[in-house]
């Protein structure tokens, strides 16, 4: 078991200009944290009517976190309000309110310019991920990708009541993309494991395609391009593991939550290998 962070310090993602990192092992699962990132160019900050505590809500915060003990992951550093990697190019922009929750964006109408320097990075991640993943097919065949967003489960205000707990898991799985009788024996794994770990609490509630469907670009791109080799899985935490509204986190929760997705890799490796 690994030590808690001490505090909130330990959890924060680097600060950095790069558009992404990413970490190579030797494993055939793979992490992602693509709606993790907060940091946006000058262009694109001097245009924002939202504030900083705005987009946070709206962003992934802590995902970074989630996934560092898996030696393949990607963590996106550019806010999805500069561009939405888990969108198709034409939508990953949010132009207008209704792609972005009902929010205003923008101060004003974006130059084309800044509106092809942010679509250029869209554009480079995924040749990216695609090299990056054609990689990790090369030595070992087959592999996983957890795809690792967090949700938000008190939209109405931080007083009014959350949403109801038939319709927000704890851990929502998105297969929509994949095939799902194909990929069977690893998401149920996946899913078994989920529940079975000793989470601080009791188990947690793991389903399949509640809150969300796993209808992302990433996961559609992964399946398009690797349709016999990748299994995509949207992995969505409801935000129980911090105050949305103010971003406060549980340090607990949150360590908890690494342990548990690092706990997953030996089931995942496995059920790849008894698939073939």
């Amino acid at each position: 078991m690994k030590k808690a962070p001490d505090s909130v310090a330990d959890l924060a993602p680097p600060v950095t200009a790069e558009w992404w990192t990413q970490h190579r092992g030797y494993s055939p699962v793979v992490a992602t944290a693509i709606h993790s990132g907060h940091m946006a160019r000058d262009a694109v900050e001097r245009c924002f009517a939202l504030s900083e505590a705005e987009r946070l809500r709206e962003e992934d915060p802590f995902t970074e976190f989630f996934i560092r003990d898996v030696p393949n992951r990607i963590v996106v550093h550019r806010s999805r309000f500069e561009v939405d990697i888990n969108r198709p190019r034409d939508g990953a922009i949010y132009l207008r309110p209704e792609q972005a929750w009902g929010l205003n964006v923008w101060t004003c109408e974006l130059p084309r310019r800044v509106i092809e320097e942010s679509l250029a990075i869209h554009d480079e991640y995924y040749a990216m991920l695609k090299s990056f993943l054609a990689g990790i097919e090369r030595c070992h065949g087959r592999f996983v990708v957890l795809d690792v967003h967090s949700y938000n489960h008190r939209r109405r205000g931080p007083e009014a009541e959350p949403m109801a707990a038939a319709e927000a898991p704890d851990v929502n799985l998105g297969t929509f993309s994949m095939d799902r009788r194909k990929w069977a024996h690893v998401v149920d794994a996946f899913a078994e494991a989920l529940r079975a770990f000793d989470f601080p609490g009791g188990p947690l509630d793991v389903r399949e395609n509640v809150a969300f469907q796993g209808r992302g670009e990433q996961a559609r791109f992964i399946h398009e391009h690797f349709p016999d080799t990748g299994c995509a899985v949207a992995v969505e935490f409801k935000k129980f593991f911090m105050e949305e509204w103010t971003g406060t986190p549980s340090v607990e929760t949150l360590a908890a939550i690494r342990q548990l997705l690092a706990s997953t890799q030996p089931v995942l490796t496995e059920a790849l290998e008894t698939g073939r």
